[in-house]
């Protein structure tokens, strides 16, 4: 799955990963992973109706007709060579062209989107870094900011939702990272983002995550078809 194709203008694709348990201590502490629970709960498609809010009337007007979340079918194991391996196939396959990235993990208490990551990827153990001679830190395309106040507009209040600044120093960081260092070795832009959910195991909040994630995706694609609209005037 992944992109070297142009995307359509008729359908915004964004690809969608979450992490699975795949080891312990960590998998005897959390069965299960609510990152690839909340992945695989989201819709093929986002809802009609999401795509339209009197708040951006200015912004639906430019939405796609169709926009296809298409989550990677198995959890990634957390393994950072697994994740090496597996980034460039994500975006470099050209029969299923993607608009953008949400990558998913677990963190803490709060659902927080990552506008930066740094070079926490290279604890890896390569010899040779596979991203040598990048910034030690890299920044999404994306318009964070702008994705951030639609998000919370489109969630109900009183939701811990914030821009992180620090993604972290493992799997999370790593996979981040090397999708943005990927496309920057390509010289395509970063349209990527990660988003950290709560480490709660409930099924409350997998489908209260699962809302959220969708009410994310909406943002993104919101923010990205308002920056086509402006660069076409």
């Amino acid at each position: 799955m992944g992109s070297v194709g142009v995307p359509k203008d008729d359908e915004f694709t964004i690809l969608v990963t979450g992490f699975g348990c795949h080891f312990k201590p960590f998998k005897d502490q959390y069965p299960l992973n609510p990152s690839w629970e909340i992945a695989r709960s989201l819709p093929e498609y986002l809802p009609v109706d999401r795509a339209k809010d009197p708040a951006h009337k200015s912004c639906t007007a430019t939405m796609p007709p169709r926009v296809r979340i298409l989550v990677r079918p198995a959890p990634i194991r957390v393994n950072y060579e697994v994740v090496r391996g597996l980034v460039p196939s994500l975006w470099d396959d050209p029969d299923c062209p993607i608009d953008a990235a949400l990558h998913i993990g677990m963190a803490g208490l709060q659902h927080t989107s990552s506008r930066t990551t740094g070079g926490a990827g290279r604890r890896g153990g390569d010899e040779g870094w596979v991203w040598e001679g990048l910034p030690q830190e890299l920044l999404s395309d994306l318009n964070v900011d702008d994705i951030h106040k639609r998000w919370v507009e489109h969630c109900p209040k009183g939701l811990a939702l914030r821009i992180s600044e620090d993604p972290g120093r493992y799997l999370c960081d790593f996979i981040y990272y090397s999708s943005m260092a990927h496309l920057t070795k390509q010289n395509r832009p970063r349209k990527v983002l990660f988003l950290h959910v709560p480490c709660e195991q409930s099924l409350e909040l997998i489908k209260s995550g699962g809302e959220i994630a969708t009410q994310l995706i909406r943002s993104i694609v919101e923010s990205e078809m308002a920056s086509r609209a402006a660069k076409r005037t």
